[in-house]
């Protein structure tokens, strides 16, 4: 397949290139070239803005694919312009949304795709807007036949990810555990959520691409195993060999005290993250990765490069 990914430069779309490339596909991707690519010399490169609409939609018609994969596709205005670009030129369009999408609290769990509704609240922009992106895309499905699949992963993780810990950021986390140093954990740490890996993600997007089973269709992409919020440091710790020093602090708080940094916490993670991928599965293959194992793999641990997980911590002046 001739297969185009809007992005390329983050944690799951370079992994999404690599399985494409392994699996002999001819792979172009689309970004601002302001990132070093390790696979630049196996991929067509084309450099440009999404956000100047215009000269992006132009040169998009121009493309011929027989899959393109949004994967910096956030607000409505960026869906209605991924269908002025894509509609009669890509045989396939899909397009990546997150599970932060759905409405809170869930009226299923573990969660089902057909039984939730969407976000509906501008308190939480990132939601929000992930939201409303996939109305417009539901627009393009429904009136104008295009053939778009929705993909929301969860909390993903993998080698060169910076947004695992509970603060969306990973500095200092194993070295605060050797050095006996506090790790804040939202609420009494035992929410249930499901973890992702960022391989297994990959695998998901690839079996999706150009598989016309999934038109038209929407899915959740996640780990299957259960696990509590806490065990993600416990893990952690397990794996140095030191017990974490965890610090629980109501969500309602964390929130209050730096909302931009906490909205997450409180608006999507207070809920429990249990998600059933019985309707992936119909279609493809699913992920199936587990926490221990995975978090070997990330910088730091069992990766090659320890700056995520390892970096102390600057002194702070008294």
């Amino acid at each position: 397949m001739k297969v185009l990914i809007l992005g390329g430069t983050g944690v799951i779309s370079r992994e999404i290139v690599r399985q494409l490339l392994a699996r002999g596909n001819e792979v172009a991707v689309f970004n601002r070239g302001s990132k070093a690519l390790p696979f630049a010399k196996d991929v067509e490169q084309l450099v440009g803005d999404r956000m100047r609409r215009d000269e992006f939609e132009a040169a998009m018609q121009r493309t011929r694919y027989d899959v393109v994969i949004d994967m910096i596709c956030f607000t409505a205005d960026d869906a209605r312009s991924t269908a002025r670009a894509f509609g009669g030129n890509a045989g396939h369009l899909v397009v990546t949304s997150s599970i932060a999408a759905y409405k809170r609290p869930y009226r299923s769990v573990p969660t089902v795709e057909a039984m939730e509704t969407l976000w509906d609240d501008p308190a939480f922009p990132y939601a929000f807007n992930k939201a409303e992106m996939e109305k417009e895309l539901w627009k393009s499905i429904r009136q104008d036949k295009l053939p778009i699949t929705i993909v929301r992963p969860s909390l993903t993780y993998g080698p060169g990810a910076a947004n695992i810990g509970v603060l969306r950021q990973n500095f200092g986390i194993v070295d605060r555990i050797r050095r006996c140093k506090p790790l804040v954990m939202f609420g009494d740490g035992s929410t249930s959520w499901t973890f992702t890996f960022v391989p297994d993600l990959a695998k998901a997007f690839v079996a999706i691409a150009g598989n016309a089973k999934t038109f038209g269709e929407d899915y959740h992409v996640t780990g299957d195993e259960c696990c509590i919020w806490e065990d993600l440091y416990r893990e952690f710790g397990r794996l140095v060999g030191r017990a974490p020093k965890i610090v629980h602090i109501p969500s309602e708080l964390l929130y209050s005290a730096a909302p931009r940094l906490c909205s997450h916490l409180y608006f999507e993670k207070t809920y429990a993250g249990l998600f059933d991928n019985s309707k992936l599965r119909s279609a493809v293959p699913g992920p199936g990765g587990f926490l221990g194992l995975a978090l070997m793999n990330l910088d730091g641990l069992g990766g090659a490069d320890p700056s995520h997980f390892l970096k102390r911590e600057a002194p702070r002046s008294s």
